[in-house]
């Protein structure tokens, strides 16, 4: 048996499967992100600690475990002591206090050296590591001088269960080149970064085992990987030409291809496991629905069934730019916006919006990534609690214009996980197999012409609105 775990945007999750990817047990406990101040987002990274060992606890109770495996958002960041403790709050992928440091990193790169090392003219945004070491350097010097390490949740928790400090390459492909080899005049524009560093090893590497003393100790972890590509493999994208979509609190879109046409802002990662994936994520997929939920007085289930009754003739147009956007627009100064409102508008209509907008968002990103890999997805894999109301799939299929094949373990990411611990202790032969064998699905659907026909009018609106909200924004800042 395998424990996989996901050290998520809002919470730990985490299950015991067996060897044909069939979840006997399952562990979820959610966490807080605090807001302090504006376009700022922190998580206590002793939340993530406690609910992994008491994961481990509940799920290794009377069970013969062969091996685990972690991952985690990316992109959110803790500095850590001596001691292997955080010095203050983790800055997540949702922050974007280094705005201005990132920059003024990205104005000292040239596009063709971007091109070299990424394989695609990506900017250097608020949430890349290195605009968070110049951030703390810059505001915190005393912080800065104390830190021994910055670590991703998952690097996190691994250095508490093993006391081991490893770090997997596509979580850190912001500072690897397209050999993954570590870029080392990028990392020389911050003064002491390259020795903050973990070690690098690759997802399937067994990076120490649990300590004793602890829940399932002497167990072996492997390196693990970032949650997109491990929900990769836990919704079964192992073929070129297949693409991903996860739903969580963002949207992760990919495409496989091992053809390269770099593309302004999609990543173009290196090739690993045999794979190449083009890929992108959102600022907010389900973070929108959970605040309209918040909004209408509805849970996310009910906002999807509150959708379903919308008179379509009556819905605006909604763009779900609540902290700004990832990509493909990399646009922190983007905001959200309800557009062609009427006095026929009511709750079933702006919650049918969100859903669509965040439709709309995952197909301007998908768009993209098809200019980048030179093709379109044949088939997109479908996972992440947004994938659970039957309403958003559809939707999403429609404006996609593509089939959407769900899996039917929803959290991607941690059979993913797991699937990473098996292959990295020889319980499978490959991941791509691995993959193939545990992976279910419940359900596909097909676009409908009529409505794919509707959407591709309001797409090219959201499209429009976008760019003409701009100097609004700005204005409204």
């Amino acid at each position: 048996m395998l424990i996989g775990i996901d050290i998520g945007t809002t919470a730990v999750k985490a299950a015991l499967f067996d060897a044909r990817g069939n979840a006997l047990r399952r562990f979820a406990q959610s966490y807080p992100t605090r807001r302090p101040a504006p376009g700022q987002a922190e998580q206590d990274p002793r939340d993530w600690s406690r609910l992994v060992l008491r994961a481990l606890a509940e799920l290794t109770e009377n069970a013969s475990v062969t091996a685990i495996g972690l991952c985690s958002q990316v992109n959110t960041h803790v500095f850590t002591g001596d001691d292997g403790e955080a010095l203050f709050p983790a800055i997540t992928w949702q922050d974007s206090r280094a705005a201005e440091d990132a920059a003024a990193l990205d104005a000292r790169i040239a596009p063709e050296d971007k091109r070299a090392w990424w394989g695609a003219p990506l900017p250097v945004d608020a949430s890349h590591v290195l605009a968070r070491m110049a951030h703390i350097a810059r505001t915190a010097p005393d912080l800065w001088r104390r830190t021994q390490l910055v670590l991703a949740p998952r690097d996190y928790c691994l250095l508490h269960l093993t006391g081991q400090a490893v770090a997997d390459p596509m979580s850190n492909f912001g500072i690897l080149d397209q050999r993954l080899a570590l870029i080392a005049p990028l990392l020389a524009l911050v003064p002491g970064a390259a020795a903050r560093l973990p070690r690098i090893a690759g997802f399937t590497t067994l990076a120490g085992h649990i300590r004793p003393g602890l829940p399932g100790a002497g167990l072996p972890v492997v390196t693990g990987a970032m949650d997109a590509w491990a929900g990769l493999y836990g919704a079964g994208v192992t073929a070129e030409g297949e693409g991903l979509y996860l739903s969580g609190t963002s949207e992760i879109l990919g495409v496989i291809s091992g053809e390269r046409r770099p593309a302004p802002g999609v990543i173009a990662f290196a090739e690993c496991e045999g794979l190449t994936l083009h890929a992108g994520p959102t600022q907010a997929g389900g973070a929108a629905a959970a605040w309209a939920g918040r909004l209408l007085g509805r849970t996310p289930s009910e906002l999807a069934a509150l959708a379903a009754e919308a008179d379509l003739a009556h819905v605006p147009l909604f763009l779900p730019h609540l902290d700004g956007e990832r990509a493909p627009l990399w646009d922190p100064e983007a905001m959200a916006s309800f557009s062609g409102m009427g006095a026929a508008t009511g709750p079933a209509e702006l919650a049918r919006a969100v859903l669509e907008g965040v439709a709309y968002a995952a197909r301007l990103v998908f768009d993209s990534l098809e200019q980048s890999a030179a093709r379109g997805a044949s088939v997109i894999h479908h996972a992440g609690g947004g994938s659970a109301s039957d309403l958003w799939c559809q939707i999403r299929a429609d404006v996609l214009g593509k089939p959407i094949r769900r899996a039917a373990n929803r959290d991607a990411g941690v059979l993913g996980a797991a699937l990473l611990a098996g292959a990295g202790t020889g319980l499978f032969s490959s991941l791509a197999g691995a993959a193939r064998g545990a992976v279910q699905y419940d359900a596909e659907f097909v676009p409908d012409s009529m409505a794919a026909a509707r959407h591709a009018r309001r797409y090219e609106a959201y499209r429009l609105a976008y760019q003409q909200l701009r100097p609004v924004n700005r204005l409204l800042r």
